[in-house]
Parts: C-alpha cells; sequence; structure tokens
C-alpha cells in the first residue's frame, strides 16, 4: 500500500507542478488590461505578504505616482509596512510596438518583461530581496487583473528554485479621491 502511495505520487505531483495559468487563458475576457491607462496618475494599493506555510508575515500600503511619455512610463512607488518600514521602488517601463512590457528598478535584477491579454497582465522578473543580513534573488510572478476602471487585483508569487517561498496579494485603487497611505 506504502508503495502504491509513493507511485501515485509521483505521478501526480508533476502533473499538477505543470498546471499554471497562461494568458491565453484570459483571451476575450473583459475588462481589457491597458497598463498605461490604468496605471497612470495617483493609485494607492494595500496588500499582504504571506510566507511559504501561508502565515502572514506582512501588511503594506503602497502610494504610487505613474507618468508616461509615449511609450516609456515610470511608477514611483513608496511603500509603507506595519513594521515601520518605508521603501521607495521606481519603476522604469517600456512599450514596445508588439505590446510587451519591459522595465527595470534598483532592486530587479536585469529585466523585467511582461504582456496583458483580455483581463490579465503578466509580469516576470528577478527581486532582489533583503532578509536579516542576508540578500535573495526571488523570482516573481506576477499576475494583475482587471477588476473595473478603477480597481486591480494583483497575486504574486515569489520562488527559490522553482519553490515559492512567498505569496503577495495586493488590491490597486485610483477611484477618485484617491486615498492615501501617509
Amino acid at each position: 500500500m506504502k508503495l502504491f502511495k509513493y507511485l501515485l505520487l509521483f505521478f501526480i505531483i508533476p502533473f499538477v507542478l505543470s498546471c499554471s495559468s497562461s494568458l491565453d487563458d484570459y483571451e476575450n475576457t473583459k475588462p481589457e488590461f491597458d497598463l498605461p491607462t490604468y496605471f497612470d496618475g495617483e493609485i494607492t494599493a494595500w496588500g499582504i505578504v504571506q510566507d511559504y506555510s501561508n502565515k502572514l508575515t506582512r501588511r503594506f500600503c503602497v502610494d504610487i505616482i505613474a507618468t508616461w511619455q509615449g511609450s516609456e512610463g515610470q511608477l514611483h512607488e513608496t511603500f509603507f509596512y506595519n513594521d515601520g518600514e518605508k521603501q521607495i521602488r521606481i519603476w522604469n517601463l517600456n512599450i514596445a510596438d508588439d505590446g510587451s512590457v519591459t522595465g527595470t528598478a534598483a532592486d530587479v535584477i536585469g529585466e523585467a518583461s511582461g504582456s496583458s491579454l483580455g483581463t490579465a497582465f503578466n509580469w516576470q522578473y528577478t527581486l532582489r530581496v533583503p532578509v536579516d543580513d542576508t540578500e535573495y534573488n526571488l523570482f516573481v510572478d506576477d499576475w494583475m487583473y482587471m477588476m473595473d476602471t478603477n480597481r486591480v487585483m494583483n497575486r504574486s508569487y515569489m520562488k527559490k528554485l522553482g519553490i515559492t517561498v512567498a505569496e503577495i496579494s495586493i488590491f490597486f485603487d485610483k477611484t477618485e479621491p484617491v486615498r492615501k497611505c501617509g
């Protein structure tokens, strides 16, 4: 019986791990996600970080100022964490003719890349994350979903060696008047 369980796990685990979302799953869904239209002006977001065991480890609020000049944009994000830490990340973005998006930020290793289809936007990059006295380079698989013209839901999966070590949930809102974190 024990051997049967191990064989079952051996065959099921690769199948489960191979089941992942694809942008194609969101073709023809509405409302359509348009990065420069949504991320333009002032936006506030609230989020949580959960570790590998789903334990809530941090809460935060983010004030975002987004600007665009043609196909080049900048997102200035100011994070306010519940433990008092404040962090700033400035994304420099570029939208190619085919609609794909690339971006850089000081704590991003190399270049982030992403694209949208229907209501979803998928963004992937490697982020340098300080924990205590150590820095970890974590792969981030970031999924944003357009809820309506003012709200976006975001789920991010942070991975090390292919294993999810943290998940981040963020709710973006730009309903007027925009509420600020600070």
